[in-house]
């Protein structure tokens, strides 16, 4: 957890970059991230000559080369440890004539983030900023992973207080509900296809290191977790940058981060690779047939990238593969052809598990829509008998704009140090959420219509036409009014009058 005084230390360094004319939150992200991977690249170097001077080897990866760059600049004089002792207008030019064409051509190495670093280019306008930034960053004890990760969780979150960038971040309180309600294993080959800035990636490799801390012990299953289990596709450069920073700052050492569209014909080739997909793709665009994937239009046929990418999730699971996904409310009550077809499919071929209705306020300031979270297995036989339906009421924040904490720190998120009261639940939902889920082959079944969760059969979501809303199936308890006829009512008036006029002459005998 950040201190108040690192909290203070990057506000004044964001509001440096704003002052200094640069007011695009991911541009600011962006640049910092450039500057992390580059002190990154230092502390593998002195690992290297450490690993040489104790064996007395020669170096096995010489991540700084020796010898001059093609303007004459030596290598050596790049690296963070020599860099943040050097004069701002120094520091500034090695930055921009050295550092930034040395990290363009570092691909070679094989690993996601040199990929990513190809595109870099330097925008901090000034030298004094460039120290000042520098000198944040060599303050922030980054050996230590919690803190690096909080440190980039908590710039993350100032793109969505931004405003027009905020799609690119889901609430991080949401997202670890998805990962508790899908439990990854250090088994699982998990995917994002929107990944952004990867939180739903962090998220389930937190959970991982929490639950099974001997997985990174294990030799196969530690390659596995820092190599082969994490998968982010997005066709923004930028946040595929940030995406990959962010999971390296959270201990995964070379995910798969990666340029893709999607939705484009290119995904064929993943088919049935993934055990676990968590994602909140977007859903208020639309694409033309040329461009979209033919399998995925055979599936449903659709310009609707919502549909689309739920269409995409099916593919891209193994059988036996479980997702959580975010879809707007109209994916569950649409009615048209590929609306139906779509949750028939889900109902009908696979094992639909839940849905959870979320309130509107949710992806506030940014946007208003009512969402859910779905959860469902790939069968490709069936297996669908009930479904589970929760009405989520609040999440822990106000749903207004400013979507503020309503409970203290350790009443928040889906998992509390102590139990709520009523009061509280009413304020978070979350924890009930979670216990009642565990519940759902249970006791839930014996819930009435009108609880906050509660479970319908298949046969009656199919003779519905596959409707999902859970407004469709709930009951609202009407407080039961007893009607007074109009002589009744007139007679009370009189009754009042009379008391009045009494009132009256008493305080007319007193006078």
């Amino acid at each position: 957890m950040l201190t108040g005084e690192l909290k203070s230390q990057v506000d004044n360094v964001w509001n440096s970059f704003w002052s200094g004319g640069i007011a695009n939150p991911l541009e600011v992200i962006e640049q910092i991230t450039y500057l992390l991977f580059l002190k990154r690249l230092d502390e593998l170097q002195t690992l290297e000559e450490n690993k040489s001077a104790r064996l007395n080897k020669p170096i096995e990866r010489q991540i700084f080369p020796l010898g001059k760059d093609s303007k004459g600049r030596a290598y050596e004089d790049m690296r963070w440890s020599r860099l943040k002792n050097t004069s701002p207008q120094d520091m500034f030019k090695v930055v921009d004539e050295h550092v930034f064409p040395f990290l363009r051509e570092l691909g070679g190495d094989g690993s996601t983030y040199a990929k990513q670093m190809q595109g870099a280019r330097f925008t901090i306008p000034t030298p004094a900023l460039l120290a000042k930034v520098i000198d944040l960053l060599d303050d922030i004890p980054m050996e230590d992973q919690d803190t690096k990760g909080d440190l980039y969780e908590y710039m993350l979150g100032k793109i969505a207080s931004a405003g027009t960038n905020g799609q690119f971040r889901t609430p991080r309180h949401i997202i670890r509900l998805m990962v508790e309600l899908t439990k990854p294993t250090p088994k699982d080959i998990i995917c994002d296809p929107a990944s952004g800035t990867c939180g739903f990636l962090v998220s389930a490799g937190e959970y991982l290191r929490e639950n099974y801390p001997e997985m990174l012990v294990d030799e196969a299953t530690r390659k596995h977790f820092n190599n082969t289990m994490f998968h982010g596709y997005d066709f923004d450069n930028t946040m595929l940058r940030i995406g990959s920073m962010n999971m390296l700052l959270h201990g995964v050492e070379n995910p798969e981060i990666t340029y893709r569209d999607s939705l484009s014909q290119d995904y064929a080739v993943e088919e049935e690779k993934y055990s676990l997909i968590l994602a909140n793709p977007p859903f208020a665009g639309s694409l033309d047939f040329d461009s979209t994937a033919k399998d995925l239009l055979a599936v449903v046929k659709t310009k609707k990238t919502e549909l689309l990418f739920l269409s995409l999730f099916l593919k891209l699971l193994k059988p036996g593969g479980r997702a959580a996904i975010i879809v707007p409310d109209g994916v569950l009550f649409g009615s048209s052809k590929a609306h139906k077809d779509l949750r028939k499919i889900l109902v009908e071929e696979q094992k639909l598990d839940a849905v959870i209705s979320l309130p509107s306020g949710v992806f506030k300031p940014y946007a208003g829509v009512s969402t859910a979270i779905l959860i469902f297995t790939k069968t490709n036989s069936g297996g669908t008998d009930n479904v589970w339906f929760y009405d989520m009421q609040a999440d822990g924040w106000s749903l207004n704009d400013q979507r503020q904490p309503l409970l203290d720190e350790d009443k928040l998120g889906s998992l509390t140090s102590k139990a709520l009261t009523e009061d509280e639940h009413i304020k978070n939902n979350l924890p009930d959420l979670l216990a009642r889920w565990s519940k759902r082959d249970i006791s839930e079944k014996n819930n009435e219509r009108t609880a906050q969760s509660f479970v319908v059969a298949k046969t009656e979501i199919a003779l519905n036409s596959y409707d999902l809303s859970l407004n469709r199936y709930k009951k609202v308890i009407r407080e039961k009014i007893e009607h007074v006829s109009p002589m009744q009512i007139i007679a009370e008036i009189k009754k009042i009058e009379a008391e009045i006029q009494n009132q009256l002459l008493e305080l007319e005998s007193l006078l």
